[in-house]
């Protein structure tokens, strides 16, 4: 088996990061994404490299996963916190290195990019597997709960 090679996203793989989105929030969330909105939120990453940068993972030519990567500036830190977002991995291609390979790549990336403090990610408290696979990878859970207020776009002034 050919090795995994890690690359960064072109605009030619929007609509595959777009339908993988939709895929991962199908399968973790049971949530069905509009189509025109994944496509429009991925091509803006592409087209502003100030909101993060898209790897591919690919196995003989075929893409087999990817990730987002999201930046948050740290004032205690005087950093970059570089957030991995947006993880697929297709489900033929699971329990086969793909994440490893992606992770690898952030870590060693983000450590040579100078300015970047950490790496951080948000799972699902139901989702033991992607824990575990974390947690093997020299992550730790994190002491923050997250709360958040979800805008939806393109409503009016004070939402719903």
């Amino acid at each position: 088996m050919e090795a995994i090679r890690i690359r960064p996203a072109t605009a030619g793989d929007i609509e595959a990061l777009a339908a993988n989105h939709r895929a991962m929030a199908r399968e973790t969330e049971g949530k069905e994404l509009d189509a025109d909105t994944t496509l429009r939120g991925t091509r803006a990453v592409l087209e502003d490299p100030g909101k993060g940068f898209y790897l591919i993972a690919e196995r003989e030519g075929t893409m087999v996963g990817q990730l987002l990567v999201t930046f948050e500036w740290s004032d205690w830190r005087d950093g970059i916190f570089w957030w991995i977002q947006s993880v697929y991995v297709l489900p033929f291609a699971r329990r086969g290195g793909v994440y490893r390979a992606l992770h690898d790549h952030v870590i060693a990336r983000a450590r040579e990019a100078g300015g970047v403090c950490g790496v951080r990610l948000y799972v699902d408290r139901e989702n033991h597997i992607a824990q575990t696979t974390y947690r093997s990878m020299g992550m730790t859970p994190a002491h923050y709960d997250m709360y958040e207020i979800d805008f939806v776009l393109g409503e009016p002034r004070g939402g719903r």
